[in-house]
C-alpha cells in the first residue's frame, strides 16, 4: 500500500465531536463531526458534518470546501448571502468573518491552509 496515496474515506479515521463556542452560536445546536485525514505542515484535509444551527465564523485560515450534501448559508460580513448545496464549491479567505448558518445537515470536503 503506498503511503502517497490517500483515499478519502471517513471510516479510515475516528472521527472528532465538537460545536461552535457558546458566545458564537446565534441559533440552534449546531454540532460538528470532523473526519481529519491529513494534517501535516500546517495542512488539513477531510470531511466535516454540522447539524442545524446558525454561529459567527472568524477564519484566520485559507479553505478550500466542496459541499456533499445539505444546505447552507454563509452570510459575509457585509451581509453578502452565499447559499451552498451538493456539487458547489467555494473557499473562504483569511479575513473572512461572517455567519455559516445550516439548514440541512450540510457535509464537507475540505482543504484548510494556515
Amino acid at each position: 500500500m503506498s503511503t502517497l496515496f490517500l483515499t478519502v474515506d471517513p471510516g479510515a479515521v475516528t472521527p472528532e465531536h465538537d460545536a461552535p463556542p457558546p458566545d458564537r452560536v446565534i441559533s440552534g445546536d449546531p454540532r460538528f463531526t470532523t473526519w481529519n485525514l491529513e494534517e501535516r505542515d500546517g495542512l488539513y484535509a477531510g470531511i466535516w458534518e454540522c447539524t442545524p444551527g446558525a454561529w459567527r465564523i472568524s477564519y484566520d485560515e485559507w479553505e478550500y470546501c466542496r459541499i456533499l450534501k445539505g444546505r447552507s448559508i454563509i452570510t459575509a460580513g457585509d451581509g453578502t448571502r452565499h447559499q451552498v448545496g451538493p456539487g458547489d464549491s467555494f473557499i473562504l479567505r483569511p479575513g473572512f468573518k461572517g455567519i455559516w448558518e445550516v439548514l440541512e445537515t450540510t457535509r464537507k470536503e475540505y482543504v484548510i491552509r494556515l
